[in-house]
């Protein structure tokens, strides 16, 4: 029974949230349709008492549209990384290791040996082929000795020559696997990263890379776009890379639009190489790119502020006008296309020219004297 109470008792709360929400919303829709009748209203009793036209006038400030260049950009959150940016591991099957010369933020050069791992058994057999090949070289030289002279077969000739070799095929097996068993870098760069640690077992088969060697001669910074704008993005397009950390701005060019949709999460890769000019990156430092898909060299833009909609005639904006003598506000419809950065581009609706109010524009009416 008292599950069944408490089961009632929000369903009635569920839909009394749902009843407000309502309520709000067809609140909100006469209010609306109140002001535009009290506007109605005012406008037909200034009329009826001041016949001659006698109305004070309200100040308004305005500014003459000029059409100046208007550009979009889509503006996506990425990361800073090293053009060279690789994880080290083992290049055998692995080992434990006993030796780790340098440390994080050593800067290295390629082949310098990074780790030694323990490979005192590989040596120990080196030492047992090194004497078998002494032996098996004995064996031959004394065995083409005979045979310089005619004597003996030549199967026991090329028999001990088979020997020789193959031991010392054996040797030179040995030798680069003992190669191996030191890590070395494979690049120039600043050791960013070193998980191993001696006495633990370093793997190729490990999925963690026992270092991380990133080299920042080169840096790029790279970004998930959204699929929707895999028709807009493409090499070559402008990028401003805005690094927030230290407050600075590069403008550059995409110089890598990947033409594979990620199926996790419906992106595809952008790549911004980025000039060695003194700015110190940091792998995985935060990048914001605004990458440039739209622009207008002579277009009309006003503030988004200035817009104001209704329900029956949709986008609207008051300019000032002077008609025989006197200044009134004229409400004008709009047509917009693109906004970026708290401007909007309109389309029609417009001229370059006209006086837009800028400000004292809330509360106006059709035909309203003003003074600007």
């Amino acid at each position: 029974m008292k599950k069944i109470l408490l089961i009632t008792g929000m369903i009635f709360f569920l839909l009394a949230c749902g009843s407000k929400e309502a309520d709000k919303k067809t609140r909100l829709e006469q209010l609306r349709k109140e002001h535009e009748k009290i506007t109605e209203e005012i406008m037909k009793l200034e009329k009826e008492v001041n016949p001659a036209g006698t109305l004070v006038a309200v100040n308004v400030t305005t500014e003459a549209l000029l059409k100046k260049p208007f550009e979009h950009f889509i503006e996506v959150q990425g990361r800073i990384d090293g053009n060279e940016n690789i994880g080290v591991s083992p290049r055998n099957q692995g080992g434990v290791v006993t030796k780790i010369p340098v440390h994080e933020g050593d800067f290295v050069t390629k082949g310098q040996v990074l780790a030694e791992l323990d490979a005192e058994v590989l040596k120990q057999q080196l030492v047992d082929l090194q004497n078998k090949l002494a032996f098996a070289t004995d064996i031959f030289n004394r065995q083409k000795a005979l045979w310089d002279q005619k004597i003996g077969s030549e199967v026991q000739y090329l028999k001990a020559k088979n020997d020789m070799e193959s031991v010392q095929n054996g040797i030179n097996t040995l030798q680069d696997q003992i190669k191996m068993s030191v890590i070395t870098s494979p690049i120039d760069g600043n050791v960013e990263d070193i998980p191993i640690k001696v006495g633990q077992m370093a793997s190729s088969a490990s999925p963690t890379p026992c270092f991380r060697i990133v080299n920042f001669s080169r840096a790029k910074a790279l970004a998930d776009v959204g699929e929707s704008y895999s028709s807009k993005v493409k090499t070559g397009d402008a990028v401003k890379v805005f690094l927030p950390d230290l407050n600075v701005e590069i403008e550059q060019q995409v110089t890598f639009s990947s033409k594979y949709i990620n199926p996790t999460n419906r992106t595809f890769l952008v790549e911004v190489a980025l000039p060695n000019n003194g700015i110190t990156y940091r792998a995985n430092m935060i990048a914001v790119l605004r990458i440039k898909d739209y622009s207008n060299p002579a277009a009309i833009a006003i503030p988004q502020g200035y817009i104001q909609n209704s329900p029956d005639e949709g986008q609207y904006v008051f300019v000032g006008s002077e008609e025989n003598g006197k200044k009134m506000a004229r409400k004008r419809a709009i047509v917009t296309l693109n906004s970026f950065n708290g401007l909007t581009e309109i389309v029609s609706g417009l001229n370059e020219g006209d006086r837009i109010i800028t400000a004292g524009y809330k509360d106006l009416y059709d035909g309203q004297l003003i003074n600007f």
